[in-house]
């Protein structure tokens, strides 16, 4: 088999996502991320207004600042911003405050998704979409479309049908391993995905079964979910299926918080991850046009596995 670039890892760049700790500043997020081993954080410039949830805006002059300290202190990088919603009165202009935030603090990614409730609105997802793509390009923003599966978008299918329909040039889609588990998405799945696409990966775990209920699911997504190995995501047939990407750490557990603080949960996620994931590395090869070749390939050559 040709020898082709891998990434162990070891080499793999690290996020804190600020869901993870929701209820700290982005100041906090950058020195508990440089205390604890990340390499970059991804803070929420644009609010949910979630419980908990620690107000962030672009337009904080002394929260701006203090983030710009901690970063120049600590020598952390920033991903990535959130969060970018679709919504039935979206207007793509709105995000532009925090895509300038970002652009300035050296972010590469602006996750996005869609929260509207009509199935039959795609050519609005499409429009705002596009249009957001265009408003991020001059900060140097992939704008990277999310699945969570209480919302619009619920399917890596829907998702990509979307950015392809959009056909911008930094358009990009955010695969969550949780919503993978939650949607019933095959890794398989994600071999139809063009490798230009994939930036990046959020990680989390969850125990077998899905939630049977939308409040469930969301339940699980903001207050429950696990450290990489304690439960039954198929990280190992994830990572091989998608290119050589950074991780992005998404893992809000409040009882794990409660129990430990904000420091040793950022700490034992990262842990965790290091730990499972092992020697585990992309097994797709780069700028391949037909990206299942190099798996089946690879299972060929090595006999037959199972994911």
């Amino acid at each position: 088999m040709p020898n082709r670039p891998q990434q162990s890892v070891e080499s793999a760049k690290y996020s804190l996502a600020h869901l993870t700790l929701i209820g700290c500043s982005a100041p906090e997020l950058v020195y508990i991320a440089a205390r604890v081993g990340y390499d970059s954080v991804s803070p929420r410039f644009i609010p949910m207004n979630v419980a908990g949830e620690f107000p962030c805006s672009p337009q904080d002059k002394d929260m701006v600042r203090a983030t710009k300290t901690a970063l120049a202190a600590t020598g952390i990088q920033v991903l990535d911003v959130e969060l970018a919603r679709i919504t039935e009165d979206c207007d793509p202009r709105s995000f532009e405050a925090a895509m300038a935030l970002g652009g300035e603090l050296g972010a590469k990614r602006l996750i996005m998704s869609a929260w509207t409730t009509d199935r039959n609105d795609r050519n609005f997802l499409v429009d705002c979409y596009a249009e957001t793509c265009e408003l991020a390009a001059p900060y140097g923003l992939t704008v990277d479309l999310e699945f969570p599966t209480f919302s619009r978008l619920r399917t890596l299918d829907e998702t990509l049908d979307i950015v392809r329909a959009a056909d911008r040039a930094n358009g990009g889609i955010l695969v969550d391993t949780l919503y993978l588990h939650l949607s019933r998405v095959d890794p398989a799945e994600l071999l139809h995905v063009p490798s230009d696409l994939l930036h990046f990966l959020h990680i989390s775990d969850a125990l077998p079964g899905i939630a049977d209920t939308r409040q469930g699911m969301i339940q699980l997504a903001r207050d429950a979910r696990l450290y990489p190995g304690e439960g039954c995501i198929d990280f190992t047939g994830i990572i091989e299926r998608m290119p050589t990407v950074d991780y992005s750490i998404e893992l809000p557990n409040q009882s794990r918080v409660a129990e430990l603080g904000f420091e040793e949960h950022a700490r034992r996620c990262l842990q965790h991850a290091k730990r499972t994931f092992g020697s585990v590395r992309s097994e797709r090869r780069q700028n391949n046009e037909n990206p299942a070749a190099s798996i089946q390939e690879n299972e060929g050559t090595h006999g037959s596995r199972t994911h």
